[in-house]
């Protein structure tokens, strides 16, 4: 009986030992498994800052790919921006802002008040005399006549001439900066260079109509007719600009490497040349055969038609006739010396023959003394212009007074 009693009160102890394990092993089971979720989630936090780290990448390559976008194009516009500098500067033959200096005298700054009085007095008196050709010679019909027709297109051509040079030499004699742009001064180089290839032929021109009006004074008006005054006039000025077109466009061929100081009043082509960077053989070679065919050529001509008109003169029998005669010839031939030598000297010698600042002065010779001197040489004696100024004037005094 005590064996059977003790056999129940031992197993619930063998119970509980058997519970035990169990418990223990749940009890690991739970914290392995508590680990495990622990370790998903931090495997899911690390997952999902994964991916967010990888976000973040995408973005900041797309940010480095667009910043390296925009570098290429800003340098790419820039580099646009440099050629087109370089094709400005290529195409201007100036500085990098497309202007020149014109040093005229600015190393004499002490003339330069006395040069603008004397410039700008000599401009007036170009403009007043040639535009009183002009009007006299159309308001007068007694002044309808090959000889003033000439007279008018010289003056027209000298206030062109004139004014495409003086305002702006002008404005640099009372100015610091003494520039031009690089389109104005194209501008003046074209005008200047034309004009005056026109002058050339159109004092030959001028010569023969003396010469026929001298030596041919009966069939004066059948050989000098209206086509051929027009045929004339218009070959002087289809062959002044012609050359102008020509040696403008060699010169804007021409790199200056942005060289722009012009040591010279105005733009023209031998101060132009003196910048270039480069062979100006072919300029030189075309600005020789130009001024050979607009220079001695017509001189040639002029000489030898007042040759012709002096042996004629000679044959006056009055002294009074042959004394005005050479008076007026005189005076002729020393504004077209003048006009014709000034201008071989300056076009026809290499540019490193000749001093600057004589060129300088030179320049100004056919430049501005002789468009001024035209118009006193050819009008001031003579007879029918004034007697066509008086008409004029009291016919305008005449309608005043009615």
């Amino acid at each position: 009986m005590e064996e059977d009693t003790a056999t129940p009160k031992n197993q619930p102890q063998s119970l509980q030992q058997q519970e035990q394990p169990q418990d223990r092993e749940t009890e690991a089971l739970s914290v392995t498994a508590a680990k495990i979720g622990n370790a998903s989630e931090e495997t899911g936090k690390m997952d999902s800052a994964w991916t967010v780290t990888e976000e973040m990448a995408d973005i900041v390559n797309r940010k480095k790919k667009d910043s390296h976008t925009n570098s290429t194009d800003r340098n790419s516009g820039t580099e646009r921006g440099l050629n087109h500098k370089r094709v400005f500067e290529e195409r201007g033959n100036g500085s990098s802002q497309g202007v020149f200096i014109l040093l005229g005298l600015s190393d004499k700054p002490y003339l330069e008040k006395l040069l603008f009085v004397v410039f700008l007095i000599t401009y007036i008196v170009t403009l007043l005399g040639n535009l009183a050709i002009i009007v006299v010679s159309r308001l007068d019909p007694s002044l309808h006549t090959p000889m003033y027709f000439f007279l008018s297109n010289l003056s027209l051509l000298d206030i062109c001439y004139t004014t495409s040079t003086v305002p702006q030499m002008l404005v640099n004699f009372r100015s610091t900066l003494k520039t031009i742009s690089w389109a104005s001064c194209v501008a003046q180089l074209f005008i200047f260079l034309g004009l005056g290839s026109i002058e050339c032929v159109l004092l030959a021109g001028m010569a023969y109509d003396r010469y026929a009006a001298v030596l041919q004074p009966l069939r004066y008006t059948s050989i000098m007719n209206h086509r051929l005054c027009w045929l004339m006039a218009s070959a002087s000025w289809l062959s002044g600009i012609t050359n102008s077109l020509v040696q403008t466009s060699l010169l804007l061929r021409v790199p200056l490497c942005g060289r722009n100081r012009v040591d010279h009043f105005f733009c023209e082509v031998p101060a132009l040349l003196e910048l270039a960077c480069a062979d100006t053989s072919t300029n030189e070679i075309g600005r020789l055969v130009a001024s050979v065919v607009l220079l001695p050529m017509p001189l040639g001509l002029i000489l030898v038609s007042y040759g012709y008109i002096g042996a004629a003169v000679m044959k006056i029998r009055s002294a009074e006739g042959r004394r005005k005669a050479f008076n007026t010839c005189t005076s002729h031939l020393m504004v077209v010396s003048l006009f014709y030598g000034t201008a071989t000297y300056m076009y026809m010698q290499p540019p490193s023959n000749k001093p600057h600042n004589q060129s300088k002065m030179v320049a100004l010779c056919y430049g501005l003394i002789t468009p001024m001197l035209n118009p006193l040489i050819y009008t001031l004696r003579n007879k029918d212009v004034h007697g066509a100024l008086r008409r004029i004037i009291g016919k305008q005094f005449w309608m005043q007074r009615t």
